[in-house]
């Protein structure tokens, strides 16, 4: 197998600093294409080139001195990156995941007519170009629905849960009539989600199966392992296996899934690159999402997946009011929280906080779910009070 120690990430945030920590930790170079000196990854990366994510002509001097280029998010320009791999040529320019991997994950029309051409279970969708075939949509399904658009969205961001027409078209409106797809609310009883790493060899491995708790589409928390029957997790893992398989994927992957009260299973989305859900892994399992990922790209042996504490809960803090400098490093909150026996804080040092923004996690790692939990609840009540 070959190996690769001069890695290239496309994005300096919280995900590309988490990566370098890694890097570190198991003797690879890391390099990162960032937006800006305040971005998280750039003061511990090895290498910085500077460039908006969708800027090509930084991604070709990062790959000047990188064997195997990785991804933070997926607000790339793909046929940007295709010439940049054309005009390379014999002297070759690799990226893991590949290019005809992400031009399916990161579109959520391509996501789920993959799905659907392999039988992964779905919501039922529509395509949504134009205002017609947006009321077309809302015919076929009812209300409530889901408008989505079909790039960039994240975070909430992108995404309308729609209760009729005249919201409908206010968000059809809000989105400045961007290509979206609309499709069948599910009544779910929780969302799911998990971690699936496959290597350039076909290898598999799969973290356990995690609760996401979701408040406007946004992740407060992940349980792990998730509270639902054996059934329902080796479930999970198929889907999930046949969902990276069919993809030829080779990387690190988050899938999101709802689950019915009728133990019904169907995939929500797909994310191509580390994911908010395995944060948990860092002190929860045996080797990192970060790490995983490290391994997959660079051609080392996966490594183990499974947990080194009974439970791990991930708290996201989030952003609750408009500060910036000294106002937002909330150092009494974050000491009062580290306070918390088997309890680890990950600070991303931003400089600005917003609303919503993730500023940092918390992992607890516990005996009970009832334990982490209750930790999980008196972190939140020091960090919203």
């Amino acid at each position: 197998m070959v190996t690769r120690q001069k890695i290239g990430v496309i994005g300096g945030g919280q995900l590309a600093w988490m990566m370098a920590i890694a890097a570190k930790l198991i003797g690879l170079e890391l390099a990162v294409q960032a937006a800006s000196p305040d971005d998280t990854a750039v003061n511990i990366a090895d290498r910085v080139i500077y460039g908006e994510v969708a800027d090509a002509s930084a991604t070709a001097k990062l790959a000047e001195n990188c064997q195997v280029i990785t991804f933070e998010n997926e607000f790339v320009d793909l046929v940007a990156l295709q010439e940049l791999v054309d005009r390379a040529g014999d002297r070759g320019l690799l990226f893991l995941p590949k290019l005809e991997t992400l031009a399916i994950s990161v579109d959520k029309l391509n996501q789920r007519q993959h799905f659907r051409d392999h039988q992964i279970p779905t919501p039922e969708f529509y395509s949504v170009d134009t205002e017609l075939e947006l009321l077309a949509s809302a015919d076929h399904l009812g209300y409530p629905l889901v408008l989505k658009a079909r790039r960039h969205g994240y975070d909430g961001k992108g995404t309308w849960v729609i209760a009729n027409e005249i919201e409908l078209r206010s968000a059809w409106e809000s989105m400045h009539k961007a290509p979206a797809i609309a499709e069948a609310f599910i009544p779910f009883e929780r969302e799911l989600a998990i971690i699936v790493a496959r290597s350039e060899s076909g290898e598999i491995v799969i973290y356990p199966v995690v609760e996401t708790l979701q408040t406007n589409q946004v992740c407060h928390r992940t349980i792990s392992p998730a509270r639902v029957d054996p059934k329902v997790s080796e479930k999970v893992e198929i889907i999930a296996k046949q969902i990276v398989t069919t993809l030829d994927a080779i990387g690190v992957f988050g899938i999101e899934f709802f689950l019915t009260t009728k133990g019904e299973v169907s995939v929500n989305e797909i994310a191509p690159r580390t994911h908010n859900s395995g944060h948990y892994t860092i002190e929860g399992c045996q080797t990192s999402q970060f790490e995983q990922l490290l391994r997959v790209v660079s051609g080392k042996p996966l490594g183990k997946v499974s947990m080194v504490a009974p439970v791990a809960v991930m708290v996201n803090l989030l952003g609750f009011e408009n500060v910036s400098g000294v106002d937002a490093d909330y150092l009494e909150k974050r000491a009062e929280i580290a306070s918390f026996p088997n309890t680890y804080i990950h600070w991303y040092n931003k400089k600005i906080s917003s609303v919503g923004r993730k500023l940092g996690h918390v992992t607890i790692l516990a005996e009970t779910h009832d334990i982490a939990i209750d930790i999980s609840d008196r972190i939140e009540s020091i960090w919203y009070k």
